[in-house]
């Protein structure tokens, strides 16, 4: 029997974040019988490789350096020539430079799809990123985008064909982020988690360009603004990052470090959603936000800034409430709308959800993906013959 496709997913790092956490539901989720995949790290990878349930996933290694690693060029050359993968499958700028590599080997289907810009170009405009992009796009088989926002600005900035162009929506695991009754979290956190306490939530990289630290002043702010809600509000930041020891030393210097919680990088992000009152989430950039998606699915509403992919998930006054980035006045009002008219919290956290099981499951995404493979592969063998 002849062995499915093989697809060489090439990223820069698998670690904690967006882009890896819709690949590993992309390769958790595709039939075994319809295609293998490998996953090809450009620098490294961490534990949260063990996420790849799939026991036929091998996963490389190849450390690269700063700047222009040839080495590297030349171990992902040899890789790949000795892999002989049907379709290479590149995720963000980072790995945009291995479709050169992988036309060099002889690879037919390359595709490069973008999940979200960097804090250093938000607006997607960089000068060298963008001659970079230009240089490169033309051995591109297919693009995709996670969101519509990247998906015109592709075709708008840089002047893709919109047939060269499919929009895939990250997809969630409805029956994993559910607003069932959860278990306990740990013994030392009952304190935290008390019976009447509305609880604030996010979880992310703590890293710049999700600008936490807003979170924490507007937080410090309400407290400070009315005493009564010392007793009830408490906020938990889930995630590790290069920004965490910041914020860890707001906290301490706030004095509130027993309303607020940072544990870093946890497994049982489920289980601690549907400890969550309200998810907030104030990025100054996203593509499509998996968290955000995790949240509404786990029946919360979400106050999130105006960017990027975020306003294609809440909708205002019906999910949650969007506000501009560094706002803390509008973060702080949003927040207090939420605290003070609980019955909000039922009702768009309903709507949210019912949201997410309608447009944006895994299913959906697993079909949606392997369409752009299976018509790939179609094409190419009609070329052959």
């Amino acid at each position: 029997m002849q062995n499915p496709p093989l697809i060489a997913h090439i990223i820069y790092r698998l670690g904690v974040g967006g882009l890896e956490n819709g690949l590993v539901n992309l390769i958790n989720n595709i039939p075994y019988n319809r295609y293998r995949h490998v996953v090809i790290c450009l620098e490294g990878y961490t534990d949260f490789r063990n996420r790849i349930a799939r026991d036929d996933v091998e996963i490389f290694a190849l450390h690269k350096c700063e700047g222009y690693d040839f080495r590297m060029y030349f171990k992902l050359f040899k890789l790949l020539r000795q892999l002989k993968p049907d379709i290479v499958h590149t995720r963000n700028l980072a790995a945009l430079e291995a479709q050169l590599v992988a036309a060099a080997a002889g690879i037919k289907i390359r595709v490069h799809s973008e999940h979200g810009r960097d804090i250093s170009d938000l607006a997607g405009e960089n000068f060298k990123y963008n001659l970079l992009r230009r240089m490169i796009y033309p051995f591109v088989s297919q693009f995709v985008t996670v969101s519509k926002d990247l998906e015109r600005w592709l075709i708008n900035l840089l002047h893709i064909s919109p047939n060269r162009v499919v929009q895939i929506y990250n997809g969630v695991d409805c029956n994993r982020f559910s607003v069932r009754a959860c278990q306990s979290i740990d013994h030392d956190m009952n304190d935290f988690f008390t019976e009447n306490a509305f609880v604030i939530g996010s979880v992310g990289r703590i890293e710049a360009v999700k600008d936490y630290p807003t979170l924490i002043r507007a937080f410090i702010r309400l407290l400070e603004k009315n005493s009564e809600a010392r007793k009830n509000l408490r906020l938990i930041i889930v995630g590790d990052g290069s920004a965490r020891e910041e914020c860890i030393r707001m906290v301490q210097e706030s004095g509130y470090k027993n309303l607020i919680w940072l544990p870093g990088e946890r497994s049982d992000i489920p289980r601690l959603m549907q400890k969550m009152n309200l998810f907030v989430l104030p990025s100054l950039g996203e593509g499509i936000s998996n968290v955000i998606l995790e949240a509404m699915s786990s029946g919360l509403p979400v106050v999130a800034t105006r960017v990027g992919g975020n306003v294609e998930l809440v909708e205002e006054a019906r999910s949650g409430i969007l506000i501009e980035p560094k706002d803390e006045v509008a973060l702080i009002n949003a927040i207090q709308e939420y605290y003070t008219q609980p019955h909000l919290l039922g009702k768009h956290g309903d709507f949210a959800r019912n949201k997410i099981k309608t447009y944006f499951s895994i299913a959906a995404m697993i079909n949606s993906y392997m369409n752009v493979y299976d018509s790939l592969l179609y094409q190419l063998r009609v070329e052959v013959k």
